[in-house]
């Protein structure tokens, strides 16, 4: 799919017009429950849990913006990724990344080794390293590409190549980038998860996430267990993503756009060691970004050096907001130590390169002048707070 139609069928794709009505914008069907006409007759709608028409429209949109088969809508991005899971059992192994979100972890390595589903982590940006990471009970790689919050980039195609070899899935995580610059399903991946909050909703409020899957094979299997697990989307947030999707491509034009400048400044700031973005030509991941992707995203991450505060860093800031989440019209950082991936123990952070002077910056729709003001007065505190010359 071309650019140009990518941002078409933003518009018109799965719904187009209301054959009734006329209606351009897909009704809400705020119902539980359905009307059976014929005892026994099979009817395309019988109670929420199992379809609902609007919950159908965002299921069939999302399936066309990654080209995929099918398309599942969940009530957030944990619960996508728990029916994906669902897809494994007993004895079954997953590959991880070394740089994983830290609740994709927490649920890998709390609740699913109680079913027997255990995990390794990997380095996914190196083959040699991955093929050798694989044993009889690999089942899957669960990427993450970007990675969060370090921004580490995998060669998607050669991972499919990979693990398909050893008869093994790939799932990947397609938040950070949107089906807007990258889709993973046409590249080798089997399924694509997105927590919706992010930048498919893109305005911070409606909590959602969705997969799409490659196969029909794999889509009966995630229907059933999207049907039997019940963590479905409700119809207005349904409706809230399939609004925010119709601006998707112009929000992340412009976001990556602020982000490439924001990174570049900041690469070259004395208050910064060290900056991850796939978008620099500096950063490791640059030449695969670029080949598999068609920007580097909104999103980057930065390590303070030690003559900055960081409790005074983050409390300084006026424009951007300290905050959880990223992919908003608001520009929010992050503090993964202590917000996204404290469920982490010290040793895990350090070993996935997590330090607890990374700070994680969404950049969002605010003016860049004023992002970079904010920053830099948030930068001159960190330093007086250490020089003592702060309040």
């Amino acid at each position: 799919m071309t650019k140009d139609q990518f941002e078409t069928t933003l518009i018109h794709g799965a719904f187009g017009v209301d054959g009734s009505t006329g209606a351009l914008t897909a009704p809400i069907y705020q119902t539980a429950t359905y009307r059976q006409f014929e005892l026994g007759v099979e009817q395309p709608f019988d109670y929420s849990r199992a379809g609902n028409p609007t919950r159908r429209v965002l299921e069939q949109q999302i399936a066309l913006l990654e080209e995929g088969h099918s398309g599942y809508a969940f009530a957030s991005g944990m619960a996508a990724i728990t029916a994906v899971l669902f897809l494994f059992g007993g004895g079954d192994e997953i590959l991880i990344p070394c740089d994983l979100y830290g609740g994709s972890f927490r649920l890998l390595n709390t609740h699913f080794k109680n079913f027997g589903v255990t995990w390794r982590i990997v380095d996914t940006t190196d083959p040699v390293a991955l093929e050798a990471a694989f044993s009889a009970n690999t089942k899957a790689v669960l990427l993450e590409t970007p990675t969060n919050p370090t921004l580490q980039v995998s060669d998607i195609a050669e991972v499919a190549r990979i693990a398909h070899r050893h008869g093994a899935l790939v799932i990947a995580d397609n938040t950070f980038l949107s089906p807007y610059l990258q889709r993973p399903l046409a590249l080798g991946a089997d399924i694509v998860v997105h927590s919706a909050t992010k930048y498919i909703g893109g305005h911070n409020d409606v909590l959602a996430g969705l997969v799409v899957v490659k196969t029909p094979d794999l889509a009966e299997r995630l229907l059933l267990i999207q049907k039997s697990s019940g963590g479905v989307l409700g119809p207005f947030d349904c409706y809230l993503l399939l609004r925010g999707l119709k601006t998707l491509a112009i929000r992340m034009d412009r976001e990556v756009e602020s982000a490439t400048v924001i990174a570049h400044w900041l690469k070259d700031h004395s208050n910064v060691d060290r900056v991850f973005y796939p978008g620099l030509e500096s950063d490791r991941g640059y030449a695969v970004q670029t080949r598999q992707a068609s920007g580097a995203g909104g999103l980057l991450s930065f390590e303070l050096n030690e003559a900055c505060s960081l409790p005074a860093f983050f409390s300084a800031m006026r424009v951007i907001t300290l905050a959880e989440s990223l992919g908003s019209v608001e520009s929010m950082a992050c503090h993964p130590a202590t917000m996204s991936h404290a469920s982490l123990s010290p040793e895990m952070r350090a070993q996935m390169g997590i330090s607890d002077r990374l700070v994680r910056l969404a950049i969002g729709l605010e003016g860049i002048e004023s992002l970079k003001e904010d920053l830099e007065g948030a930068f001159a505190a960190a330093v007086a707070k250490i020089a003592g010359k702060g309040d």
